[in-house]
């Protein structure tokens, strides 16, 4: 079994910035990506940034060039640098593991408890 433990979640000022932590555990094979998604109130989980294990990042439109998402292979866990933070950023973010023991194979998919973020106008 993998577990996700997330940290860095809290309450910012609009233009602040905030560190969001998710570390791994378990089994992991190495073919795995990790990311950061969203859920607003009364709004769908929505992807927000995702590195592969080869440091290949994706990010959402609304976020890019504001966020950061990075990773530490030898600890398995990933970070998320949230800068010029505004009231749209805030949700619930998730922290997703998807891994697989080889190319080809079925991906395992696994989800945090989520870590809240408020941004004040």
């Amino acid at each position: 079994q993998v577990q996700l433990v997330e940290s860095g979640g809290g309450l910012v000022q609009t233009g602040g910035s905030l560190r969001l932590s998710c570390a791994a555990s378990g089994t992991i094979f190495s073919l795995n990506t990790m990311g950061w998604y969203r859920q607003a109130p009364g709004k769908e989980r929505e992807l927000v940034a995702v590195i592969t294990i080869r440091g290949g990042t994706t990010y959402a439109d609304s976020v890019k060039g504001r966020f950061t998402i990075s990773r530490d292979n030898a600890k398995n866990t990933i970070y998320l640098q949230m800068a010029s933070l505004k009231p749209e950023d805030t949700a619930v973010y998730y922290c997703n593991l998807d891994t697989r023991p080889y190319w080809g194979a079925t991906p395992s998919h696994y989800w945090g408890q989520g870590t809240q973020v408020t941004v004040s106008s």
